[in-house]
């Protein structure tokens, strides 16, 4: 059975993008730390992420990285978070998100019901901090 991500990735279920290539993507996810959280998932179904091919893991670490930039110009942060937890969903996916402060870096702090507007506006300023960075 297909994990939820991937009925993400596969556009069976509705998602925000703002990175997609052949192997990772890059979402949105519906239930924020900060705004502007985004999870960095790799197109293939692997649970673990000490289970994941080196190569992929690498490029999963690099576009989190590239994002992780995106997000801190977007929103005027000056870190980027990144947390790999791995409970929610049995899909690999790095959590990347502005970061002001430690508080920030808290599941049980995240936004449950964050406005539609609110994760458009993180979109179109994710997406194009991302084209001005190439």
């Amino acid at each position: 059975m297909s994990s939820l991500f991937t009925r993400i990735i596969n556009r069976e279920l509705p998602g925000r993008f703002v990175y997609e290539d052949d192997e990772v993507v890059g979402f949105l996810t519906i239930e924020p730390m900060t705004q502007g959280h985004t999870l960095v998932v790799p197109r293939a179904e692997v649970d673990k992420w000490q289970d994941v091919e080196p190569a992929l893991f690498d490029k999963v670490m690099a576009v989190s990285q590239k994002i992780g930039k995106a997000v801190c110009a977007a929103f005027g942060a000056d870190r980027a978070g990144l947390i790999i937890a791995g409970l929610e969903v049995p899909h690999l996916h790095v959590h990347v998100f502005p970061a002001y402060n430690l508080t920030d870096f808290g599941f049980a702090n995240v936004d449950r019901n964050p406005s539609p507007e609110s994760l458009d506006e993180a979109q179109a300023k994710i997406t194009a901090a991302l084209a001005e960075l190439g």
